[in-house]
């Protein structure tokens, strides 16, 4: 090999090791570069307890694995073991591998909320044993899921009967895929959709599964979401609430969460953790279960949801979306109220202040008299467009009116703007639109006499364009290496940077703000707040102030949610200051949050350009087997073959042209699925260079675990080789009797029990094979070489022979040597070629695993895995690999069928890539085919 061919593996491994470190920065990022958890834990006051319901004798035999708990604690727990419930009933629903335990946090709040209020109102909180299936790897048991649900729902109600304020609906408290469990009652053909009014679902993926392993799976979230958008207008009696956990979950990225967004203008809310208030915080996927500030707002909700006459959760659906947007979106600092009212009179003998500056500040500490400052607006309107106050006393009373009818000295009528205010970090605020209050002549701002307590009141006239500043974002191959910078010489409260064209969930930057503020008496701290407009996704960072010292915060800026077609607001970065600061916001584009985000986005779809690359590298394999008669190393193959260029432009063009009539109609009339790239592209998840990102990706990825794999390979051969003794090589025959009864019991065993297990045994079979012969490779090798020296020794040394005799032994061993060389050969070709199915057929078995573990897991209640995602598929493959694992590449030097095998896996990857993205299961068919193609290169 010249120097040129030595160079190029070493510049491959480097380009390679390149593209693994980008994965593993994009990895890390997404696992550990989060915001720490701020979420308290949920401790319970006594022991919880979990009574078992006993169901009826027909559900129990047909569900074996479920079950149904009430959960109590202590004297309450004590007083339901009889049954003779009063409250209103709340069904939690686990999630993945998730627990029936975990109702205990919200079920332990609720309790206590109903001590607060003498148990005039409380909850019974019901908890699902599911088993903790892993549903979401495995769809099969989905449907069985739901009906147990809808059976558990029928007895919770009975449980109820004669009672005076009896129940006729349950609410729905659904964690995970247990929230997408609960949608799809409404699916079936039995269910009465007035047994439900409230759902509320906690990091629930309601979009698309986060790894869609198997038909079922896929085919479950089709069934509920298209129920969901073509019965839109039945369900409007159903009130759903979607919290999703923000970026600390990884494990479900909160765009999964938002509910669909055709279905249910009026009648479903998605929310981020991050942006509930009193709560602000972003949750892991655990966590969003027993996050006290999370779990106090929704028992909060729950309780003003009660109608006061029925005693049970009230029917108006106006009135639950007015609570849960009180609760989960905007919180006016005040206890709800559904109707407020419109006017009222301001009494008390206190001292009215009338106030004309334009900006105000009045601290009180002590203050034993109460106070009335007005503000008249007559002089400000012409001047000003906005109003701001602020009042960091966070208690739920009215602080703030609009003067209707005043007199020289007082307000006679007044309507209360606290319910303007917006309840933020320490402190609450309001903003008004002068435009919007022509009727108004004063803004009053009422003081209480105050005892112990200390708080500070802001107000300021501005104009709006005074106090919006743009900064245009940098672009995305900026690399961080460029920054937009603003500097706010901030003389008012508050500043609202529209951040210009970010709008793409691929865009991520960093966004540091320095403040330095002028004066030496104790400062509130600055509130920065990163508004998403298009959606409740919104995340606040609070940063202290320390007197002269500037204060120096650091705020990560990336969407969950991508800009809809038709929206052109911006999102803002809302600035509430100190009015002696000077701010310095400096906006850099970050590398490594975008490599987080197509993690985060994509992950799951590393899979499919992994087999896509190892296929293509399968065909230039058998392409070189045609041309040289030689298999080539899997390494060099893959730097030749796996190109982008050969799989990427196509797909790229059927997308576009599916963008025409004309061209859907054809595709259509073909009955050809749609393409993964433009459902993703709809969802607002696909961005141009995102395939080719992660087609790159995918070939760093396969040629690293070839190296892995052909690295474990040559250690197991050598303590093979220190241990046990070879075998000579030999060819094997493909079909014997014995191999075809090894086929009939693997099929066997894949119809009685599991699909996947019988994967896996005709793997770890196909994988001894392969080792033994490595093994053997390797030992005829060292025993040529040896016998190489032991030759040139003796013809150094054999002086006493004759010339005839001499020459007779140099041809003999020629002979021997040249059938050896050969033998050998082959059987390196054939290594190879086996190295490289063996890859392949090791992400076949990761892809099946999940449905192997839930089998596993689920065996003491059924042998049999039903439904199995991979029975057939497993039936075939054990029929494929039993010849292939015994054949060599000499049978398939001779085919008729070998240029046909070697151009198959090109297209067989481009399909993969554009039917197989967002359906998994579907990769095993293409590799499966193509094997079954050498197979018949083998026979034929």
């Amino acid at each position: 090999m010249g120097r040129a061919g030595r160079r190029l593996p070493a510049l491959a491994a480097l380009f390679y090791g390149a593209l693994a470190v980008l994965v593993l920065l994009g990895v890390r990022d997404v696992l550990f570069l989060y915001e720490e958890n701020r979420c308290s834990m949920t401790y319970m006051y006594e022991y919880p307890e979990y009574l078992k319901i006993k169901l009826p004798k027909k559900t129990a035999r047909r569900y074996p694995a479920y079950e149904l708990y009430l959960y109590g604690e202590g004297n309450y727990a004590e007083e339901n073991k009889n049954l003779l419930l009063t409250g209103i009933p709340v069904l939690f629903l686990p999630g993945n591998a998730g627990s029936y335990k975990q109702v205990r946090s919200l079920g332990s709040i609720a309790l206590r909320k109903a001590e607060d209020v003498d148990f005039k109102y409380h909850f019974n909180f019901f908890s699902v044993n599911f088993n903790e299936e892993l549903v979401a790897l495995y769809g099969g048991s989905l449907q069985r899921q739901t009906k147990f649900v809808h059976e558990c729902i029928k007895v919770i109600l009975k449980l109820y009967r004669d009672r005076e304020f009896a129940p006729t609906s349950v609410a729905i408290v659904g964690h995970s895929m247990g929230g997408l469990v609960a949608r799809a009652l409404l699916t079936l053909k039995n269910f009465k959709p007035e047994l439900i009014n409230l759902l509320i679902t906690q990091a629930t993926p309601h979009v698309a599964p986060v790894m869609p392993l198997d038909k079922y799976l896929t085919d479950f979230y089709t069934a509920v979401n298209n129920h969901w958008i073509l019965k839109a207008q039945d369900l409007r009696n159903l009130t759903t609430l979607s919290v999703a956990g923000g970026f600390r979950d990884y494990q479900v990225r909160s765009g999964l969460a938002f509910l669909p967004r055709l279905s249910q203008h009026d009648s479903a809310l998605s929310v981020v953790s991050s942006a509930v208030p009193r709560a602000w915080a972003s949750t892991d996927h655990l966590s969003i279960v027993w996050c006290k500030e999370l779990i106090l707002a929704t028992i909060r909700a729950f309780f003003d949801l009660i109608d006061e006459n029925t005693r049970q959760i009230t029917e108006d659906p106006k009135k639950r979306m007015s609570v849960l947007n009180h609760h989960f979106v905007r919180h006016p600092a005040k206890m709800f109220e559904e109707n407020p009212e419109a006017f009222t009179e301001l009494t008390g003998a206190f001292m009215w202040i009338t106030v004309k500056a334009s900006k105000w500040t009045y601290s009180v500490y002590n203050d034993s008299d109460g106070k009335y400052f007005t503000f008249p607006l007559a002089s400000h309107r012409k001047s000003y467009s906005h109003v701001y106050c602020e009042n960091s006393m966070l208690d739920t009373s009215s602080w703030i009116y609009g003067c209707m009818k005043n007199n020289s000295s007082m307000c006679l009528e007044a309507t209360d703007l606290s319910w303007r205010a917006e309840l933020l970090p320490a402190t609450k605020v309001v903003i008004l639109k002068l435009q919007d209050y022509p009727s108004l002549s004063h803004i009053v701002i009422q003081v209480p006499p105050t005892v112990g307590n200390k708080y500070t009141l802001d107000c300021e006239f501005f104009k709006e364009d005074s106090r919006t500043v743009q900064l245009p974002v940098t672009h995305l191959f900026s690399f961080g290496l460029s920054s937009s910078k603003i500097l706010l010489n901030s003389t008012g409260l508050l500043y609202n940077v529209q951040l210009q064209h970010f709008n793409q969930i691929y865009q991520a930057f960093k966004i540091y703000i320095e403040s330095h503020c002028q004066s030496l008496k104790e400062r509130k701290p600055s509130v920065y707040r990163l508004h998403i407009p298009w959606s409740h996704e919104d995340s606040i960072t609070v940063a202290n102030c320390c007197f002269r010292a500037p204060s120096f915060t650091e705020i990560s800026a990336k969407l969950h949610i991508a800009q809809p077609q038709n929206d052109n607001r911006v999102p803002e970065l809302n600035i509430y200051s100190s009015s002696d600061c000077q701010y310095e916001v400096i906006l850099k584009t970050s590398l490594l949050q975008i490599l987080g985000q197509i993690i985060r986005f994509h992950a799951g779809a590393f899979p499919v350009y992994v087999v896509s690359n190892i296929l293509l590298t399968y065909g230039g394999q058998l392409s070189t087997l045609i041309s040289t008669g030689q298999c080539s190393d899997f390494s060099l193959e893959l730097v030749r073959t796996a190109k982008p260029y050969k799989v990427e432009p196509l797909i790229s063009i059927v997308v576009f042209l599916q963008g025409f009539h004309w061209f859907r109609g054809i595709w259509e009339s073909l009955s050809l699925p749609e393409v993964d790239a433009a459902v993703l592209s709809s969802q607002d998840a696909w961005f141009p260079l995102v395939s080719l990102i992660l087609f790159l990706f995918g070939t760093g990825i396969a040629y690293w675990s070839g190296v892995f794999f052909s690295t474990s390979l040559r250690l197991i051969s050598s303590l093979w080789l220190a241990l046990i003794r070879p075998t000579v090589l030999q060819k094997d025959k493909l079909i014997t009797p014995r191999r075809f009864c090894g086929v009939l019991s693997l099929a066997l065993v894949s119809w009685t029990t599991c699909g996947a297990f019988a994967v896996l045994i005709i793997y770890l079979q196909y994988l001894f094979k392969v080792i033994k012969l490595h093994v053997n490779v390797r030992a005829e090798q060292n025993i040529l070489n040896g016998g190489l020296d032991r030759s040139k020794e003796t013809s150094q040394n054999s002086s006493i022979h004759t010339i005839k005799n001499q020459s007779l032994m140099d041809s003999t061993s020629k002979a021997t040597q040249s059938l050896s060389n050969n033998t050998i050969a082959e059987a390196v070709n054939s290594l190879k070629m086996h190295v490289t199915i063996l890859n392949l057929f090791t992400w076949i078995v990761l892809l099946n695993l999940p449905s192997l573990i839930y089998w596993l897991k689920n065996l003491r209640y059924n042998v049999r895995l039903d439904p199995d995602p991979c029975r057939s598929t497993a039936i075939v493959l054990a029929c494929i690999l039993e010849i292939l694992m015994n054949s060599s590449t000499s049978e398939v030097k001779s085919s008729k069928l070998l240029k046909i095998a070697s151009k198959v896996p090109l297209p067989l990857s481009v399909a993969m890539l554009a039917f197989g993205r967002m359906h998994l299961y579907k990769v095993p068919h293409f590799v499966t085919l193509s094997l079954l193609l050498h197979v018949l290169c083998c026979v034929v």
